[in-house]
């Protein structure tokens, strides 16, 4: 690396804004942690990267990448904090943002209601032109009455524009048109059209997908620019790497165009070092666990590979109710994520019931304990009035927790109205929370066909270490891996993950009528589109491309992802691509149909570098054994007895290799806390893992 060996990871999420920095010669880490400034992030970047790099005496110039993650793009859209956005389309298609699919996600609901859409009525606005599905121009644009429709948007004060015409993923010459004229009629406008963003089939997630796109796109831009001037002003000139959705970095450039691609950016990143876990211990089936301060991520990795979904939905008006949301089609790792963090408020429900969640209490005021005006419990004052949590060693020692403000909070919001002292609300907001999560991962591990009783649980985040055992008992797991430096595990994650862009294109053929030729022609075109988005890279490594196709049988609503790695598709003949679909297809439903034709429907590329050399160094054997890591006991609060004992205190940091831990144990260290029931024992693997398991494992 040219201007040095240093990498730095920052992942900014809802509570807390989490730094590591890796030298790649020695594999030296360090970490910070610090409160997220929630009305700018890129404050807390630049104040996390200045107190990292004066503590250990680093020039900021040698830095040679970083790389971040971000929820931005997410609560833009949750929060409606986007830019005033038009939208251009085809006549008669004005209304598809509210028409969506027709379908009432619950039937029987007749006061259900739905997302508002992005872009008003009154901002949107169509052209009399029309492609055939074949891509044939049935009435060609006129470029008149582009500039009046571009005009009237500009006088209802849009600041962002996006353009999605029917059909224009098979012949986008109209959008083209549209683009150019836009661009010198309004230079100053944030321009998205569709064959840019989603040239895919579904006019409705094609066209919620780009005005999503255009309406993150000028606070992204603005975001982003910050970002980088604060770096530049410490002196950092290397690159800057963005997370995306799909489990790649991207450049900051990639980033700016298509923001709509790092909606999910920060969880995404625990479940790359999960996956990158699990190849180096050899685990075809972990469920990562990432519990920070806003919220709980999980995702089921099987056979050594997260899984990746086409659609996905956010802003849900029924957080749990498929349908109710604003569907966004890019790749994204197929994570489960839920109100349920440390910040989680508890409070008493309309049914006179506990409720925890999903409202958090976030950064500022935070939790009770924090001590900045919170008066509202959570999450974390309740671990800490179980005496899961040291107030005085919190991050370290950097932040300490106020115990009385957590039992004041807890006695007046929960125990007095439900008639309990407050060990008895604490112990229920704690095991509430836990029931939740493990509810929502029996059913996502469920739908994913795989099996709790048989999996390793990874947890990650500030909260996940503290409640992984009791997530464990819940679901029955056997086994859980606590990595090191957990607490900021999504940020160590970014080092995992391969600089990457992902491509698709609809184009839909009948398998037996297909010129295997032609689309090979695609697929190259799409392989120069992923070396475009990856230019700015080193050239000398050369840039890698995987190849899916979704397939469907003629007359189907649903396709198929099916990967095609190997030859070029001449190469191939028609009869191995049918039954490459029907082998996947019947290991999905259990049968095929090998007399009904199948038909391509959309071809996906992913384009990226060579894995980058990353690696967990061995631990240092800190000298003494298991006592001398021992830092006392306190009663903490037992899950199996249902009262306070006394757990053995240990410090992460001095547990040598080989250390055995018997329950009921805690293990502390500066970003996280580990809870172990009496049932189950710890040992420290050479690399400083903690692997925990049950007695009846």
């Amino acid at each position: 690396m040219a201007r040095g060996t240093f990498r730095l990871g920052c992942d900014i999420g809802g509570t807390f804004t989490d730094f590591v920095l890796i030298d790649d010669d020695t594999g030296e880490i360090h970490i910070h942690k610090l409160l997220t400034t929630p009305e700018d992030p890129s404050e807390a970047v630049e104040e996390g990267v200045r107190e990292l790099t004066n503590r250990i005496r680093l020039p900021v110039d040698r830095i040679g990448e970083i790389i971040h993650g971000t929820t931005l793009v997410i609560n833009a859209i949750i929060e409606r904090k986007g830019a005033p956005t038009g939208l251009i389309t085809t006549k008669g298609f004005k209304d598809v943002l509210e028409l969506g699919r027709e379908i009432r996600y619950d039937a029987y609901d007749i006061f259900a209601e739905y997302p508002e859409p992005l872009v008003p009525r009154p901002l949107r606005m169509e052209l009399d032109e029309r492609v055939a599905s074949d891509g044939r121009i049935l009435k060609p644009l006129r470029d008149d009455e582009v500039r009046q429709v571009i005009h009237r948007l500009l006088e209802q004060g849009i600041h962002s524009l996006a353009v999605c015409l029917i059909n224009s993923f098979e012949n986008p010459v109209h959008e083209f048109r549209v683009k150019e004229i836009v661009t010198r009629e309004a230079p100053q406008l944030f321009l998205s059209i569709s064959y840019d963003v989603l040239p895919q089939i579904r006019e409705y997630e094609r066209t919620s997908t780009t005005v999503a796109n255009a309406y993150v796109k000028p606070i992204t831009a603005r975001y982003l620019g910050r970002l980088q001037s604060r770096l530049e002003e410490l002196g950092f000139s290397g690159r800057l790497y963005i997370m995306l959705s799909s489990g790649g970095i991207t450049s900051v450039e990639t980033a700016r165009e298509f923001p709509v691609r790092i909606i999910e950016s920060g969880p995404t990143a625990a479940v790359i070092a999960a996956q990158f876990y699990g190849k180096m211990f050899q685990i075809e089936d972990i469920f990562c666990f990432d519990m920070g301060g806003t919220t709980a991520k999980s995702c089921l990795i099987q056979k050594g590979q997260a899984g990746l979904v086409s659609t996905f939905e956010v802003g849900r008006v029924q957080r749990f109710k498929k349908g109710s949301g604003l569907p966004i089609q890019v790749p994204v790792v197929d994570l489960m994520e839920i109100g349920a963090g440390g910040g989680s408020i508890a409070r008493i429900n309309r049914m006179g019931l506990l409720q925890v969640g999903p409202e958090s209490a976030g950064a500022s005021p935070g939790p009770a304990c924090y001590g900045r005006g919170g008066v509202d419990p959570t999450v974390t004052d309740a671990d800490l009035i179980l005496g899961y949590l040291d107030p005085d060693y919190f991050l370290g020692g950097a932040m300490r927790l106020d115990r009385e403000a957590a039992q004041r909070a807890i006695e007046e919001k929960v125990a007095t109205p439900l008639g309990r002292d407050v060990v008895e609300a604490a112990f229920g907001i704690h095991d509430l929370i836990n029931e939740v999560m493990g509810a929502a991962a029996k059913t996502h591990i469920a739908e994913k066909g795989g099996n709790p009783q048989v999996v390793t649980i990874a947890a990650f985040g500030g909260a996940g270490p503290v409640h992984a055992y009791g997530l464990a008992k819940k679901i029955g797991a056997p086994r859980i891996l606590v990595p090191p430096l957990a607490g900021v595990g999504s940020a160590l994650g970014f080092f995992t993950a391969p600089v990457a862009f992902d491509l698709a294109r609809s184009h839909k053929v009948r398998l037996e009528d297909a010129d295997l030729k032609e689309l090979e022609a695609l697929f190259a075109e799409l392989e120069a589109e992923g070396a475009q988005a990856l230019q700015g890279e080193d050239p000398e490594q050369g840039v890698l491309f995987e190849r899916w196709v979704d397939m469907r049988f003629v007359g189907q609503g649903a396709e198929t992802t099916i990967p095609l790695n190997g030859p070029p598709l001449p190469q191939w003949s028609k009869e191995e691509i049918r039954g490459l679909f029907d082998t996947h297809y019947q290991a999905l439903y259990g049968r095929t149909y090998p007399d009904t034709p199948v038909e391509f429907v959309t071809f996906r590329l992913r384009a990226r570098l060579p894995d980058r050399p990353f690696r967990m160094p061995p631990v240092k054997g800190p000298e003494g054994g298991v006592e001398e890591a021992r830092k006392g006991s306190r009663p903490a609060f037992s899950l199996l007895k249902g009262d306070f004992i006394s757990f053995s205190v240990y410090d992460r940091y001095r547990l040598p290799p080989g250390a055995v831990l018997e329950g009921p144990a805690i293990v502390e260290e500066r970003e996280s806390t580990v809870v172990i029931g009496e049932d189950a024992r710890a040992r420290v693997d050479p690399y400083g893992f903690l692997w925990i398991e049950f007695e009846e494992a």
